[in-house]
């Protein structure tokens, strides 16, 4: 089975599927510094509010693929083990790596520390030439080679010894929840002290009465955006492009599988199947096929990953 070829020539894969609370009908949205919930309204005066950035979808997208309990530090999990990535010990702190760093192989506990190892790998694979044109294929296998996640994520190598700090590869792989029709459901409590109930609340005695706000909502949705033809452009051979494909797919699957208790008051389930909206006709296949097709990919594609496939850094 090749996923790719069912889709080439198609600019986007559009997925989405329906959500609902696990439990009655409230859930708590995401919440922004100095905004709150990111509540809005469309020109047709539907009530509208974003569950989920495109930002916090991303994470969840990595952590599915991420399992804490394997080894010293956790591993990818079974099926994509050997796919490359960034692993570093920190002094005193354990473990980090690049797949669940914000900022991926731009983390500072990879770029910024004494062990110089992947910032010589990529000044030597990418240059340092601060003027002239980015040369994004060669940036898009480079980054495939040392931390293929990113290639779907997004990368930016802001440390201007890079290229002048211009190495960047934009997301290819996005998604959000939103909700429809929503109404706030008003609820509150008090955080109680019964030994000092009117003490200093700043050093956080005394009774501190706060206030709460979730949502119900007529429809939840969780959309992913694949742009094919971002990924093609990047001249990546036809084994890399379908296992980017795959990856994709599996990680869509896992989350709304297994990631959707968002938050304590936001746990959600899906509420019938993953449609496909655009191209018509393509079907996503099941958790266990994409296993096995993510499985058969890593293998594919070992001679395009680094050797070994785990670079591993100390951070101090």
């Amino acid at each position: 089975m090749s996923l790719h070829s069912d889709l080439q020539g198609r600019p986007r894969l559009l997925l989405q599927a329906q959500l609902r609370p696990l439990q009655t009908d409230r859930f708590q949205p995401t919440g922004f510094p100095d905004l709150g919930p990111a509540q809005y309204t469309t020109p047709g005066g539907t009530e509208m509010l974003l569950v989920e950035s495109a930002q916090s979808v991303a994470n969840h997208l990595e952590e599915v693929i991420w399992d804490p309990s394997a080894g010293d530090g956790g591993d990818l999990v079974e099926p994509l083990r050997g796919m490359a990535y960034v692993s570093v010990s920190v002094e005193g702190a354990g473990k980090t790596n690049s797949i669940l760093e914000s900022h991926r192989l731009n983390s500072p506990y990879i770029l910024e520390g004494k062990d110089r190892t992947m910032f010589d790998k990529l000044v030597q694979e990418l240059g340092s030439d601060a003027i002239g044109r980015v040369n994004i294929p060669r940036l898009a296998r480079t980054i495939f080679k040392y931390d293929t996640n990113a290639v779907l994520h997004g990368i930016f190598l802001a440390k201007k010894e890079l290229s002048g700090g211009r190495n960047r590869l934009t997301r290819a792989l996005s998604g959000f929840v939103e909700a429809v029709d929503v109404r706030q459901a008003q609820s509150g409590g008090v955080k109680m002290d019964d030994v000092d109930p009117k003490g200093d609340a700043k050093k956080g005695f005394g009774h501190v009465p706060f206030a709460r706000t979730e949502y119900t909502a007529k429809e939840i949705r969780a959309c992913f955006n694949l742009d094919l033809a971002l990924l093609e452009s990047y001249g990546l051979d036809a084994a890399q492009l379908d296992f980017l494909v795959a990856l994709t797919l599996y990680k869509i699957r896992r989350f709304l599988d297994r990631g959707l208790r968002l938050r304590t008051a936001c746990d959600l389930q899906v509420d019938g199947g993953l449609e496909v909206q655009e191209p018509e006709g393509f079907k996503v296949p099941d958790e266990k096929q994409l296993a096995e097709l993510v499985r058969k990919g890593v293998a594919a594609c070992k001679a395009h990953f680094a050797d070994p496939a785990i670079t591993c850094m100390l951070f101090n």
